[in-house]
């Protein structure tokens, strides 16, 4: 599964995404609505955690969009469409079928009704998460967070969304440190039929996590996380992209210990092929 995964958002949102959509017309709070979805076939390979063998493919519907106070982003991931007997997802292994992320953000700007925009910071949030599903073998994720976000205008990579949450794991009934986000989308080389290449990705960083929250089976890590770089051809109604995925005791599973001796360190590749609805 992708955590934050990156917002491969379509490209038809990328005119919609590129400022401060509520400051566009404070008038009219649903005057630059928009919304977009996509379907992503996608193979992984050295995906983490991982307890050996890693390599699935999956089917991903993803969707976004902006109305009224609300912006979304989420998709839905259904692994091992085939129900194959090989690779970390294969038929009989326990591995949960799907996963799905929740990202709805809301907006302070257009709550209170003033520009809370400073220096580069565009448009502030109180800004949820909801990650479920995609256990390996046995209890699925079950994490929300809940926190402040903020689109902030970064050099070259432009608006890049930025959140910083606290974590609350609904499996345990327990709060248990924080994260701090980031995603962006940028298009960076056009070509003449209107297609265009982009640089597109995400970083989530846990902090201040309790090891405690482990056992002998699965040790945790305080801090951990992933980030995704990915390269991508879009044109209006398609996308073919690479994403390579970097690990660090990600999902705050150390790495290599325990009796499961699971791998949560390490790098992992992604083929996309996208149709855009």
């Amino acid at each position: 599964m992708k955590n934050v995964k990156t917002l491969a958002l379509a490209a038809t949102a990328v005119a919609a995404m590129s400022s401060n959509a509520f400051a566009a017309d404070r008038s009219d709070l649903y005057a630059t609505d928009y919304k977009w979805m996509q379907f992503n076939a996608m193979y992984s390979i050295d995906e983490l955690p991982s307890a050996g063998e890693s390599g699935h493919n999956y089917l991903e519907m993803e969707f976004g969009g902006r109305k009224g106070i609300v912006d979304l982003y989420g998709y839905v991931d259904v692994f091992n469409l085939g129900n194959e007997s090989s690779g970390d997802k294969a038929s009989g292994s326990g591995a949960s079928k799907m996963f799905m992320k929740f990202n709805p953000r809301f907006s302070l700007d257009a709550i209170t009704g003033k520009d809370l925009s400073f220096g580069p910071v565009q448009e502030l949030y109180f800004s949820t998460l909801f990650n479920w599903g995609g256990g390996a073998v046995g209890e699925d994720v079950n994490a929300t967070f809940w926190g402040i976000g903020a689109d902030v205008n970064v050099p070259w990579l432009g608006k890049t969304g930025m959140n910083l949450y606290a974590h609350y794991d609904l499996n345990k009934k327990e709060w248990n440190g924080y994260q701090f986000s980031a995603n962006w989308f940028k298009p960076f080389y056009f070509f003449e039929n209107k297609s265009f290449l982009s640089f597109q990705g995400y970083v989530d960083w846990q902090f201040g996590g309790d090891e405690d929250f482990g056992n002998e089976f699965v040790p945790m890590s305080s801090n951990g996380g992933a980030a995704f770089f990915g390269l991508y051809w879009h044109s209006d109604k398609y996308a073919l992209g690479y994403g390579l995925k970097g690990y660090k005791d990600v999902y705050l599973l150390k790495d290599g210990a325990g009796i499961v001796g699971l791998d949560t360190t390490g790098w992992g590749h992604y083929l996309t092929a996208t149709y855009k609805f």
